[in-house]
């Protein structure tokens, strides 16, 4: 904790005058006048100038922990959402090199917030509760910030095309010059409990901004830890100078073809230093069961980012309402025939099935972090990641075995292709060349999507997504039995498509089950093992 010098109690960082204020005598300082190689101003204490030391509080529940230079008690966790009191300890943390100090304020954070909010429609109820915004906390999220150079002589091989006649002639040449560039203040987060989806999306912060680090900034705020070496992000920071120096010399070069098989090192490109540095984000938790959805804003640029599940009971009747008009307008404007409803029925049963299965696919990637270098590069979840690749292996050099209703609705999609297939090759399909054809895409759609999506199901937490695989499989296939009998009642054609359409409503709820999933994380557990690899 940070004392006034004038009478003794808390002072805060103040983001509107970007200067420590005390609230019981109003008076203001310099935040750098309590950064000395005394512990935060409070004399007669042995402090080595690169930590400082701060209070770390650590949920009991998923292990998550935060810093603070203040000793309040924290109520709630930022990572999980529970309301819980965290455990307490005091810890010296290496200090970071640089800061970029709150400028937006809690007012500002709440307003641009609910401005987005007032778009999201079928957001859940409790996201735009008042009582939930106010719970924005601000956070110091951990970041490495690299520097990069390209300096030397650099050789590139180029073309250019130019007509003559009914000729096109490609000239062949070998680009050179001297380079001199560099990159500074490129950033990634250095914490594996800030997903780097979310790191993405509120980026970019101006580095300008960045000061000399103080413990004085984070009074009245909380930090991250940091826990990713900088070695997660180096290729990437490579890769991002390079693209970039690429785009400018095409552009110097304007007319010739640059060969794009060059690499990085072909542009001399150097990390000359990495600095540890803190960014500004307000953070909100909103849990639900066993998920939880993340609302961040960041601190500097005042960019929101929302994590935005949906009220499926909402999004139903929304979407009920939508389409009464839309029929009826169709209705007065289009004249379908039983066969051809019956058909765009079992089409948009395929489309519902191929983004479940595409959901599906992401729901996996998600949930396994695979996307996340920073979780990845955790020491430990590097040892998961390899044993989840060993058993990945195992499982494909093992026979799965197939239910025996899908072989059986296999068979019968084999047998319903032929029997379709053969008249249209004859030319004497009783539904018609144009119905045929769609029907067989139908067919060969629902075979590839139901074997995909299978194997999906298999590695989604709960099975999530099977029943809508299923009732679009049995829509679909009532379909093709109607349509191969080719009954001569209109009503039956009707009665199978009401039937079709029922089993895509279950398909349609999986698909916003789904995308819930996709839009809320899966409580966290964290092992802090730090990841700073200077230290």
């Amino acid at each position: 904790m940070i004392q006034c010098p004038s009478c003794g109690e808390n002072l805060k960082f103040d983001i509107a005058s970007q200067m420590m204020a005390c609230e019981a005598c109003h008076n203001q300082y310099d935040p750098y006048s309590f950064d000395s190689k005394t512990s935060d101003g409070i004399e007669g204490k042995d402090f080595d100038e690169n930590d400082y030391e701060v209070t770390v509080f650590t949920c009991p529940q998923c292990g998550g922990e935060i810093l603070s230079t203040d000793n309040a008690a924290a109520g709630f966790c930022s990572f999980c959402g529970a309301s819980t009191i965290l455990y307490t300890r005091i810890s010296k943390e290496h200090r970071p090199n640089y800061i970029i100090p709150f400028k937006k304020t809690k007012e500002d954070c709440k307003r641009a917030y609910s401005a987005m909010m007032k778009k999201a429609i079928f957001a859940p109820k409790e996201l735009k509760d008042p009582a939930k915004i106010d719970s924005f906390r601000g956070i110091y999220m951990p970041y490495w910030a690299f520097y990069l150079t390209q300096k030397g002589h650099v050789s590139l091989k180029g073309t250019k095309s130019h007509r003559k006649g009914d000729y096109i002639y490609t000239d062949h040449f070998n680009l050179h010059g001297d380079l001199d560039a560099y990159y500074k203040g490129l950033s990634y987060d250095a914490s594996s409990s800030f997903a780097d989806s979310i790191s993405q999306a509120i980026a970019p912060y101006d580095v300008k901004g960045m000061k000399a680090f103080t413990p004085a900034y984070l009074s009245g705020f909380y930090a991250d830890t940091p826990d990713v070496g900088s070695f997660a992000y180096q290729p990437e920071a490579e890769q991002f100078a390079y693209d970039e120096s690429i785009k400018k010399i095409r552009q110097t070069f304007s007319g010739y073809t640059i060969d794009s098989s060059t690499t990085p090192s072909s542009l001399h490109t150097k990390v000359e230093n990495v600095d540890q540095a803190m960014f500004p984000v307000w953070f909100m938790s909103y849990r639900n069961k066993d998920r939880v959805a993340y609302a961040t804003v960041n601190g500097q640029t005042g960019k929101v980012v929302s994590d935005l599940p949906v009220d499926i009971k909402k999004y139903m009747l929304g979407s009920l309402l939508l389409a009464i008009p839309i029929f009826l307008l169709l209705c007065l404007s289009f004249t379908a025939t039983p066969r051809v409803l019956l058909t765009l029925c079992a089409l948009i049963a395929v489309v519902a099935s191929v983004i479940s299965t595409v959901e599906l696919g992401r729901i996996v990637r998600q949930e396994g972090n695979l996307d996340d270098k920073g979780v990845m590069a955790v020491s430990d979840h590097q040892k998961l990641a390899e044993a989840n690749a060993k058993t990945l292996k195992a499982s494909k050099a093992k026979k799965v075995k197939t239910p025996g209703w899908i072989i059986g609705l296999g068979v019968y999609f084999v047998i319903a292709f032929l029997c379709i297939l053969v008249p249209l090759l004859s030319g004497a399909s009783s539904s018609g060349s144009g119905l045929g054809i769609i029907w067989l895409v139908i067919l060969v759609a629902s075979i590839v999507v139901s074997i995909i999506g299978m194997n999906k199901v298999n590695k989604v937490p709960g099975k999530k997504g099977l029943v809508g695989l299923i009732t679009a499989l049995v829509g679909i296939g009532l379909g093709v039995t109607v349509i191969l009998i080719n009954p001569a009642s209109d009503f039956i054609y009707y009665g199978v498509t009401i039937i079709t359409l029922v089993a895509e409503f279950f398909t349609l709820k999986d698909v916003m089950e789904e995308y819930n999933i996709l839009s809320t994380r899966r409580l966290p557990q964290f092992d802090k093992q730090g990841g700073d690899d200077r230290a």
